[in-house]
């Protein structure tokens, strides 16, 4: 039999991070109560979910509500839901341990760059911590929905390291959290400031939140009796925000939800709200953030939060991901449907009609939403874009239907563009291109130094064409699937042959029947280094460059998919060499052997680094290096 008292130690990282929290956040430490009222809103939602099927749950009180309270002389804030409470085994699962990855990946954002800060501490599922950025001592008493009196639970901890368990008897479902406040934390003991905190942050909160009447106007040296039962009234709209007309809803009202939302303290970019009435019904209210939240990427493709899934204003799935593809996961928002069954789960929103014509919509009006940021407001966009960029390019591979609508989104350097800022847009360089030119040429390298001064580029800079410089990781594996824009082909300047006309043909043709022997001591003095070595058509000041064929993986993406454990093949590289360079007509020239190759390796390897490859042995680099430097 359990123990009806006892005393446990946190789990190691969430003594970190109670640690962080009471050591380290002091900007915001008004966020306590957002994340504490938010998990109360969840515990109603949960309750009021489950009681569809099980009605008894709610024991003849059907009133689910927030009471937010507080107390000058014992000096507490308590917090308490009608929600679905919490069984022993659940408190110690929520509160002493690592529910999920979220503590961890809180740890790990606060121990890079970003400055220690308590308005992160929601976006990581962590929220309760919070109660110690004001308290020294929290208590908790929670009984399940169900349950009998008798099974209450008392936790309570300092943040220190450890906490205790207890068993007690309460009359009530629900939880109430009650903050012992620190010595200097007396601003949160005015009823006038925890209002205030509550219209901030959680006024759309879609059940009552009720303080104490006299909050509103105490008298003038004048306490209410102590064993008087306080007057409730509710501090919040508690409505569903987008159940409203939008006619009725300001921008602040938007913003505010966004931000109780997204647990986030920067504006929306821009959101969409609409409904869809007929055959089904539906209500959408999506938000594009301004900034990536730091679990964007950090965690993974498999964390992300997706978007609140409600059915007749019944809160039914947190992070429903079946709503918007994996490329859209920084969307915010919440989607309500009519025709949807309470009691979906997640297999059977896998495979509902109903669910993919709603994912439809929701992918249309967030492309929309983001192509009228373009349109109308570029400073904006330009910032969505340098945050959500890599995202949105997700959506090449993945969504092939909206394809050409997303790619019509993707900015990229370019040789006429203004240095590495990524601004150009495929339309712009469609609307550029000269009579005759028929294909949308770019490059891809790790970097932008790397991509602007690839040899690649000397023939395209010499007819001045325009070519779209790409080194963000993710291009090279987008490009799989980006074949073609507006009916443009897309080829990279760095593989194939190079479409030449009848006179450069001709002129080629000349080159490489006069450097033939050259082409042939180089074959030989490589060796097994090279699969070919060929005159460049791509080639005007440089000595060498590498060649792709069509479909070979950039040495760049090689290298980082080596680095990261995956399986590449190696592959010969095509050595193109330009033979009117002084290098190359030394080679030529040079009788010694020993010499030729030291120089015909050289012009390989400084081909191998300008296209993104690593050098298979940098020590005989730098001693053949020394040799030729020297003369040797």
């Amino acid at each position: 039999m359990t123990a009806t008292a006892e005393t446990r130690k946190f789990e190691a990282e969430v003594a970190q991070v109670l640690h962080l929290v009471t050591h380290s956040l002091y900007s915001h430490k008004e966020i306590f109560l957002r994340e504490l009222i938010s998990n109360a809103s969840d515990a109603c939602d949960k309750l009021r979910f489950e009681s569809i099927a099980n009605p008894d749950l709610l024991a003849g009180d059907s009133e689910l509500h927030i009471d937010v309270s507080w107390d000058k002389a014992a000096r507490t804030v308590t917090i308490r839901d009608t929600g679905i409470g919490m069984t022993r085994d659940d408190v110690v699962a929520n509160i002493g341990t690592i529910a999920s990855s979220g503590t961890r990946r809180f740890l790990e954002a606060m121990s890079g760059e970003q400055k220690a800060d308590a308005r992160l501490i929601g976006q990581f599922g962590v929220g309760f911590y919070s109660a110690f950025v004001v308290a020294d001592r929290v208590t908790v008493l929670t009984r399940h929905a169900g349950a009998s009196p008798e099974s209450g639970v008392k936790w309570e901890s300092d943040g220190r390291g450890e906490y205790s368990l207890e068993d007690v008897t309460l009359p009530e479902r629900g939880t109430t959290v009650v903050l012992h406040l620190k010595a200097d934390e007396d601003e949160f003991l005015d009823g006038w400031k925890l209002r205030s905190l509550v219209t901030k942050y959680s006024d759309h909160v879609s059940f009552p939140i009720r303080m104490p009447k006299d909050a509103r106007a105490p008298a003038e040296g004048e306490d209410a009796p102590a064993d008087a039962a306080p007057e409730w009234e509710t501090a919040n709209d508690a409505s569903a925000l987008w159940t409203k007309s939008k006619s009725d809803i300001s921008d602040a009202d938007y913003q505010n939800f966004y931000k109780a939302l997204g647990h986030d303290f920067n504006d929306a970019a821009a959101w969409t709200h609409n409904r869809v009435e007929g055959s089904q019904s539906f209500t959408t209210l999506l938000y594009l953030p301004s900034q990536p939240p730091f679990d964007l990427m950090m965690g993974g493709r498999d964390e992300r939060k997706g978007l609140k899934l409600y059915i007749k204003r019944v809160f039914v799935m947190d992070a429903a991901e079946e709503l918007l593809p994996n490329y859209l996961r920084f969307v915010r928002g919440v989607v309500d449907a009519d025709d949807l069954p309470l009691n979906v789960s997640r297999e059977l929103l896998q495979h509902n009609r109903q669910l993919d014509r709603i994912k439809g919509a929701c992918v249309k009006r967030v492309l929309d939403l983001i192509e009228k940021l373009a349109r109308d407001e570029p400073e904006k966009f330009t910032a969505f874009y340098k945050a959500f960029g890599n995202t949105l390019k997700e959506g090449i591979v993945e969504d092939a239907t909206n394809r050409e609508r997303i790619a019509q989104l993707l900015r990229f350097a370019s040789t006429k563009g203004d240095g590495a800022a990524q601004t150009v847009s495929l339309d712009d360089y469609v609307g550029r291109m000269p009579v005759g030119q028929d294909t949308i040429w770019y490059i891809t390298a790790d970097g932008h130094k790397a991509a602007a001064g690839s040899p690649q580029l000397e023939a395209f800079r010499a007819k001045d064409i325009e070519v779209l410089l790409m080194f963000d990781r993710i291009d090279e594996w987008m490009l799989g699937s980006l074949h073609e824009y507006a009916g443009k082909p897309m080829k990279n300047v760095a593989k194939g042959e190079l479409p030449l006309d009848e006179a450069d043909k001709a002129k080629q043709a000349e080159a490489a029947t006069a450097a033939a022997p050259l082409v042939e001591r180089i074959k030989r003095l490589l060796g097994d280094r090279v699969g070919d070595v060929r005159v460049s058509a791509r080639l005007t000041d440089s000595p060498s460059c590498l060649a792709l064929a069509d479909y070979e993986m950039a040495p760049h993406l090689a290298r980082l998919l080596r680095e990261a454990g995956q399986d590449v093949p190696e592959s010969k590289p095509t050595l193109e060499i330009n033979p009117q360079h002084a290098l190359l007509q030394r080679i030529e020239s040079e009788a010694d052997d020993a010499k030729a190759t030291d120089l015909a390796t050289l012009l390989l390897e400084q081909a191998e680094i300008a296209a993104g490859a690593p050098l298979p042995d940098p020590a005989a680099f730098v001693q053949r290096m020394n040799r030729v430097l020297l003369g040797g």
